[in-house]
């Protein structure tokens, strides 16, 4: 019980924490107006555009030419929304989903979530670190964005992986720049008659839930077909969403090592003592059963979305303050290549696991 009390005092900010937080609070809340008033003033014409990437690319304008120049009073605020912050944003992530949602699209969505997670996740492990020779932590980091939610994945897994603000923004990057293509070209290809000899409108709605990044982007090219496929897509995200709890447990596991005796192999009972249970994805998962079963207001389920909207979107931009560009520079365009391999495994492999479930079915 003191170890509890002790961990949960760790999410109240103290007096040193204020500076950091409430400019970090004021660039959220800017970026999340931006966001609203772009999407305003154009008409919608730029769609798949969040609160998430201009919150970490105005962090990182900010923090290579502004911030260092104050960084040393607000770092501790900063480094305290990156953690905690962060961590409280992917459980308050619960008030987006229910249960009732994957009974409404059946079994074939969550087989296809499964099986694209997995793949794609290891084949990024195999390509990255064997083949391309990136570095084991943005590996990891690009493997989860792909794999299962995008820019909220990568920071999610940053805890577990204990990777570097550099590392974890060419992670996003990959996500943003690769998503926001799929955003587009999956209706694009769907409208040509390319996929419907393959997949019929659900089956389609349920490839784009199952392969594009991140869920603003699953939005615009579900609905780019019909609003039906739009609430099948979105659904079967959410899904994968669900996954990220037992994802992050198996990646902890996987991460752990003998620190006594490097010399001697674990023990499978040795690496379950040694997990770091993320905790806080697990209180997601009760989220989602509360908000599953337990009635609530409508208002309060929107205040509860708006919340960890602005969470979310300060984790971001105090990611994008910790940034330096020189890092990036430093890590070279192999990062990328991986993200653009990885793309095309989720538009060819996705695919082809979707065609073979909905034969299957």
């Amino acid at each position: 019980m003191y170890a509890l009390t002790q961990s949960m005092n760790h999410y109240f900010p103290r007096s040193r924490h204020l500076a950091g937080l409430i400019v970090v609070l004021i660039g959220s809340l800017f970026c999340l107006w931006l966001n609203t008033s772009i999407n305003t003033w154009t008409n919608g014409r730029i769609v798949g555009l969040s609160s998430l990437t201009l919150a970490i690319l105005i962090g990182m304008v900010l923090g290579n030419t502004v911030y260092p120049n104050v960084a040393e009073r607000l770092n501790v605020g900063v480094a305290f929304a990156k953690g905690q912050i962060l961590r409280l944003a992917i459980i308050f992530y619960g008030f987006k989903l229910t249960l009732t949602q994957v009974s409404s699209v059946g079994m074939s969505a969550v087989m296809s979530d499964a099986l694209v997670l997995t793949s794609t996740f290891l084949l990024t492990y195999w390509i990255g670190t064997r083949w391309l020779k990136v570095d084991k932590q943005t590996t990891l980091l690009i493997g989860s964005g792909a794999s299962i939610c995008g820019a909220a994945a990568v920071i999610a897994a940053e805890p577990v992986v204990k990777a570097d603000a550099h590392k974890v923004t060419i992670a996003v990057a990959t996500v943003v720049v690769f998503g926001s293509v799929a955003m587009l070209l999956y209706p694009f290809l769907y409208h040509l008659g390319w996929l419907q000899p393959w997949l019929n409108a659900q089956q389609y709605g349920i490839y784009t839930g199952s392969t594009i990044h991140e869920v603003a982007q699953v939005v615009v090219a579900g609905n780019a077909v019909s609003p039906e496929v739009g609430d099948t897509a979105v659904v079967t995200k959410m899904i994968r969403v669900m996954m990220l709890a037992p994802f992050l447990l198996i990646l902890s596991f996987a991460l752990t090592t003998d620190s006594s005796d490097n010399d001697k192999k674990p023990s499978f009972i040795d690496r379950v003592q040694q997990v770091k249970v993320p905790w806080f994805a697990f209180i997601f998962i009760l989220v989602v059963l509360l908000h599953t079963w337990v009635p609530m207001s409508a208002s309060f389920e929107r205040s509860m979305v708006l919340l960890d909207d602005v969470l979310l979107t300060m984790a971001m931009f105090a990611l994008g303050l910790t940034t330096h560009l020189g890092a990036i520079k430093q890590a070279g365009v192999k990062p990328l290549v991986l993200g653009a391999i990885m793309f095309a495994w989720l538009i060819i492999g996705g695919g082809l696991i979707n065609i073979a479930i909905s034969m299957i079915g």
